[in-house]
C-alpha cells in the first residue's frame, strides 16, 4: 500500500523559517518529510510516525540547487525513526531556488530477509477446503510484482485465519465496491500484518466491516482475522493471499511461500486444486 506526495517550495519560503522545519508534510499518519533551513541549503529529514518499518522513496527535482548525492533515494525508515534523506546546496545566489519532490512509501523492510524454511497455514479453517483461482504465475493477473500471490475461490462472509503470525499494521474495511475497471483497486479491504522477519501477510478483498483485528493487535497463526469479500479489483468473491518484501516507489514484491495442506506441504498451489486446511 503506497501512498504519493508531490511538493514544490521556492527559496524565499525557505527563508522566512530560518533554522526550523519549513515543512512538515505527512502522509496517512505514517510518513513525514521536513524540509530545515540550512543558511540558504535544505536539509530534507523523513520520519516515520509508526510502530513499525516502512520503506520509501523520494526523488527531488531541482532549480538552482545542488544535490549532495543521488536524487532519488530509496530506504527503509525503523519505528519512529527520523533520518536525513538528501542536502540540497544552494547553486546560485543570484536565483532564488526552487524544488519539488515525490514520495512514495509502503509497510515493510527493503533488506528483509524471508526464512524461505517457513511453512505457512492456509489462510482458512482447520478442515475446510477452497479452490485456487489462481496460483503462482497465473496470466491472468499474477505476473510481475504478484507472481506469487495465491487467490482462493470463498463466498462472501467466509473466515479468513492468519497464514503467520505477526503484528497488525494496515486495515482497511469502509469499502463495498467490487469492479475491475482502471481504478478500483482503491475500493479493495484488506488487512497487512507485519512478520518478524520484516515481510507482510496480505489479505485483500475483505468484506465491508470485515476486519475482526485492528491495527497493533498481536495476531497468532490460525487466528480468525476476517471476513472474505467482493471488494476492490475483482470479478468474483475470493481471497486474494501473498507475502511480500518491500521495494522501490511504495511497490511490494510477492514472495514464493509453503503452505501446510493435510495431505502434506504444498509447494506450487495449482489453479484448480484444493487444499484442506490443518
Amino acid at each position: 500500500m503506497a501512498s504519493t506526495n508531490t511538493i514544490r517550495l521556492t527559496a524565499a519560503t525557505i527563508a522566512a523559517i530560518i533554522g526550523s522545519p519549513v515543512l512538515a508534510d505527512c502522509r496517512d499518519d505514517w510518513i513525514c518529510v521536513d524540509a530545515v533551513d540550512q543558511g540558504g541549503n535544505v536539509e530534507l529529514r523523513a520520519k516515520n510516525l509508526q510502530d513499525y518499518p516502512l520503506t520509501y522513496t523520494l526523488r527531488v527535482r531541482t532549480r538552482y540547487f545542488d544535490v549532495a548525492g543521488p536524487k532519488t533515494v530509496t530506504r527503509t525508515l525503523g519505528p519512529q525513526e527520523s533520518a536525513s534523506v538528501m542536502l540540497l546546496n544552494k547553486a546560485d545566489v543570484r536565483y532564488e531556488g526552487d524544488y519539488r519532490y515525490f514520495l512514495e512509501w509502503t509497510v515493510g523492510d527493503k533488506d528483509a530477509v524471508h526464512d524461505d524454511d517457513y511453512v505457512y497455514t492456509l489462510p482458512y479453517a482447520s478442515g475446510k477446503s477452497y479452490r485456487v483461482l489462481q496460483g503462482y504465475g497465473s496470466r491472468f493477473s499474477h505476473t510481475g510484482l504478484e507472481a506469487y500471490a495465491v487467490d482462493f475461490d470463498m463466498p462472501e462472509g467466509t473466515p479468513v485465519h492468519a497464514a503467520r503470525a505477526g503484528v497488525v499494521a494496515r486495515v482497511e474495511e469502509s469499502h463495498s465496491i467490487g469492479c475491475w475497471e482502471d481504478g478500483c483497486g482503491r475500493y479493495a479491504n484488506y488487512i497487512v500484518i507485519l512478520h518478524n522477519d520484516g515481510t507482510t501477510g496480505e489479505y485483500y478483498h475483505l468484506q465491508k466491516d470485515g476486519a475482526l483485528v485492528e491495527v497493533g493487535d498481536t495476531v497468532a497463526r490460525g487466528q480468525k482475522i476476517g471476513l472474505s469479500g467482493n471488494t476492490g479489483h475483482t470479478t468474483m468473491p475470493h481471497l486474494h493471499f501473498a507475502v511480500y518484501r518491500a521495494t522501490e516507489w511504495g511497490n511490494t514484491q510477492s514472495i514464493p511461500v509453503r503452505f501446510q495442506s493435510a495431505d502434506g506441504v504444498v509447494m506450487r498451489p495449482r489453479h484448480g486444486a484444493r487444499y484442506q486446511a490443518t
